[in-house]
C-alpha cells in the first residue's frame, strides 16, 4: 500500500484536507498562497472544476486517504476542467469555425474574432471582454444574445449610453429592445433585451432574485469596481448571481490600483479569485497593489475568464499615438490664495485623528486639483488657440466647471461644443453633432464623459489634456475614442502640466497605477516606448508667434 500524507474529503460541497505532516502543509501553502500562513490542521477548497484539477495534481505527489465516492467526484471535476479547457482552446484557434447565428439584419456580419468571444462566453458562462476600443464589444454582446438560451437579457450601461445601446442592437439584429424607465419597478413589456442604467439598478433590486434574466451584460464594468459598497453594486451582484450567462465589457476594467480586479471579477464569476482575504494573501502586496500583475493577468487568461485583443491582434493598422508633455506656466496668485487652507489640511492629513486625516486628505485633494486646474486654465486655452488658428479640430479635456468657464471665455470665438457632466443627454448629442459635422473645431470634454462617444475618429486626431485624472485608464479611454477603425491621421495627445500644485504628485502616482493595470490586462506584452514628436506642434507654435508678431507690427 502506498504511503499517504493526510486525508481529503468532500464535506458539504467543499474539499477538506486534514492530518497533513508539517512539511506537506508547508508545501501546500507554498502552492496555494491564498491559504493563510497561520492556518493549521484543516484546509478547505471550493468544489469547482479548477480546484478539482489542482487538488488531483497535488495528490499525485502527496497521496491522500479518500473514499471511493470522493475520489470519483475529484476525478470527474478534473476531467470536466480538462474537457472545458480543450473546448475553449479550440474556440480561440485561428481556424475555428463558429456556428451561424440567425437574427442579424441584412448586410450585417459578425467578425471572426467577435464570434470567438461569443462562443467563449457561451461555453464557460462568464467572460470579461477587454478588447481595445473600436473592436466591437457592443456587437459581441448583441451577437451573443441571438442565442435563444441567453434570453431574456439585461444590459446595464452608463446613463448617457442607454439610447445608443438600443440603436446599435436594433440596427444590428432583429432583437426587440426595451429601455427601462425610472427607478420604480413596473410590469415589463415583452422584449428580448432590457436596457438598464447603472443608476436604476438599486430601485429594481427586489426583482432580480428570480432569475428572469438569463443573461446580464455589464457595459463599462469598471462602474462596479468598488463592489457591494454601493447600492448599485449590491443590486448588480444579485442580478449577476441569478443569471446563467455573465458578460463584462471594458478595455479599462482597472481605473486605479490592481486590487480593483477582485470586485470586477466577482460580477463575472464569483469566487474565481477566492475570498477577498484570500485574494490579498495570494496576489497582493497590500490592499491596493498587486505584487505581480503579469502573473495575475496570465492566470485570468489561462482560466479563459478574461479575453482581450488589441487592434494589432485582429489586423487593424493604426499609427502609434504621439504623446507630448508640455509644461505650462501657472497663475501663481491662484495657488498662493489657497496656501493657508492647504497648509492646515496638510497638517490634519498627517497628524489628525483617523477621521480627520480621511476628511482632510479628501478636501486637500479637491482643493489642490481645482486650484491647479484654474491656475493653468488661461495658458491651456492659449495653447489650444495655436491649434485652432491652424484649423485643427481639438478635443480639450478637463474636469472642473470653473476651468471650463475660463476656456469658454478665452475660446468663445471658436464656438466650442460642450460634452461634460453639466449637459443633458440631448445637449451632449447636439454638441457631438456640431463637432462631427464641422460647425465647431473645439469639443470640450469631461475626463469621465467620453465612454461610448462614437465617430470622433472621423473628425479629430488631436487631444489636449488640460487637467489630469488620478486614473491613467480615464485618459486612455478618451484616447480610445480616436484610436479606432476609420482614423486616418496619427493621434497626438498633449499633456499640459504645470510644475506646481497637484500635477507633479499625480504624474508620479499615475505611473504606478498604469504598471498595475497594464500587467493584469496585457500580461507579458512588451510595451513600446511612447512616441513623442513635437515637430508638428512646434511648427504650429512658430506660425502662431509669427502671426502674432505680424499683428503687433500692424497695430503699432
Amino acid at each position: 500500500m502506498s504511503k499517504t500524507y493526510g486525508n481529503l474529503a468532500l464535506v458539504q460541497n467543499e474539499w477538506e484536507m486534514t492530518s497533513l505532516p508539517p512539511h506537506v502543509a508547508i508545501r501546500l501553502k507554498q502552492l496555494f498562497p491564498r491559504i493563510s500562513k497561520s492556518q493549521t490542521s484543516r484546509f478547505t477548497f471550493p468544489h469547482d472544476h479548477s480546484h478539482c484539477a489542482d487538488l488531483s495534481w497535488f495528490i499525485t505527489r502527496y497521496p491522500m486517504v479518500m473514499t471511493d465516492d470522493d475520489r470519483v467526484a475529484l476525478n470527474n471535476g478534473r476531467v470536466k476542467f480538462e474537457t472545458n479547457q480543450a473546448v475553449m482552446e479550440a474556440i480561440l484557434k485561428p481556424d475555428y469555425q463558429p456556428p451561424t447565428r440567425m437574427g442579424l439584419k441584412d448586410g450585417q456580419v459578425i467578425r471572426h474574432y467577435q464570434s470567438q468571444a461569443i462562443e467563449l462566453c457561451l461555453a464557460r458562462g462568464s467572460l470579461l471582454l477587454g478588447d481595445d476600443p473600436s473592436l466591437g464589444k457592443t456587437y459581441v454582446s448583441a451577437g451573443m444574445l441571438l442565442d435563444p438560451r441567453t434570453l431574456p437579457a439585461a444590459v446595464v450601461a452608463q446613463t448617457h449610453l442607454q439610447e445608443q445601446w438600443k440603436r446599435k442592437i436594433e440596427s444590428f439584429t432583429t432583437l426587440k429592445v426595451h429601455k427601462i424607465k425610472g427607478t420604480r419597478p413596473y410590469d415589463l413589456p415583452e422584449a428580448d433585451v432590457y436596457l438598464f442604467k447603472y443608476s436604476q439598478l438599486l430601485g429594481w433590486i427586489d426583482t432580480f432574485h428570480d432569475g428572469f434574466f438569463k443573461t446580464v451584460v455589464f457595459d463599462e464594468i469598471q462602474e462596479l469596481r468598488t463592489g457591494v459598497k454601493s447600492g448599485k453594486g449590491t443590486a448588480a451582484k444579485i442580478l449577476a448571481d441569478a443569471a446563467v450567462y455573465r458578460l463584462g465589457l471594458s478595455a479599462t476594467p482597472i481605473y486605479n490600483y490592481g486590487s480593483e480586479i477582485w470586485n470586477v471579477m466577482e460580477y463575472i464569476q464569483s469566487g474565481i479569485l477566492g475570498t477577498y482575504p484570500e485574494f490579498l494573501r495570494e496576489w497582493c502586496v497590500d490592499d491596493k497593489q498587486v505584487k505581480d500583475p503579469d502573473a495575475l493577468g496570465t492566470y485570468l487568461r489561462e482560466q479563459n475568464v478574461m479575453l482581450r485583443r488589441t487592434k494589432k491582434d485582429v489586423g487593424l493598422q493604426i499609427p502609434s499615438v504621439n504623446t507630448i508633455v508640455e509644461e505650462v506656466e501657472p497663475n501663481s496668485d491662484t495657488l498662493k490664495s489657497i496656501e493657508d487652507l492647504a497648509r492646515q489640511l496638510a497638517l490634519k492629513t498627517t497628524i489628525g485623528s483617523f477621521m480627520e486625516r480621511g476628511r482632510a486628505g479628501l478636501e486637500l485633494d479637491l482643493l489642490m486639483r481645482h486650484a491647479t486646474g484654474v491656475s493653468k486654465a488661461l495658458n491651456v486655452a492659449r495653447y489650444a488657440k495655436i491649434l485652432l488658428d491652424a484649423d485643427i479640430p481639438v478635443l480639450l479635456v478637463g474636469w472642473h466647471r470653473d476651468v471650463y468657464d475660463i476656456w469658454l471665455k478665452e475660446l468663445n470665438e471658436y464656438k466650442p461644443a460642450m460634452y461634460t457632466g453639466s449637459e443633458k443627454d440631448k445637449q451632449k448629442d447636439e454638441s457631438a453633432r456640431r463637432f462631427m459635422e464641422g460647425e465647431s473645431n473645439l469639443l470640450i470634454l469631461s475626463l469621465r464623459s467620453g465612454a461610448g462617444l462614437d465617430g470622433l475618429q472621423h473628425r479629430c486626431s488631436t487631444i489636449l489634456i488640460g487637467e489630469l485624472d488620478w486614473s491613467p485608464k480615464v485618459i486612455e479611454q478618451i484616447v480610445g475614442r480616436l484610436e479606432r477603425e476609420g482614423q486616418k491621421e496619427q493621434i497626438t495627445v498633449v499633456y499640459l502640466n504645470t510644475y506646481e500644485g497637484s500635477d507633479p504628485p499625480m504624474v508620479e502616482v499615475l505611473g504606478i497605477k498604469a504598471s498595475q493595470s497594464n500587467g493584469i490586462i496585457d500580461p507579458g506584452r512588451q510595451f513600446e516606448a511612447k512616441r513623442s514628436d513635437k515637430s508638428r506642434i512646434q511648427a504650429l507654435a512658430s506660425q502662431y508667434l509669427n502671426n502674432l508678431k505680424h499683428r503687433e507690427l500692424i497695430t503699432s
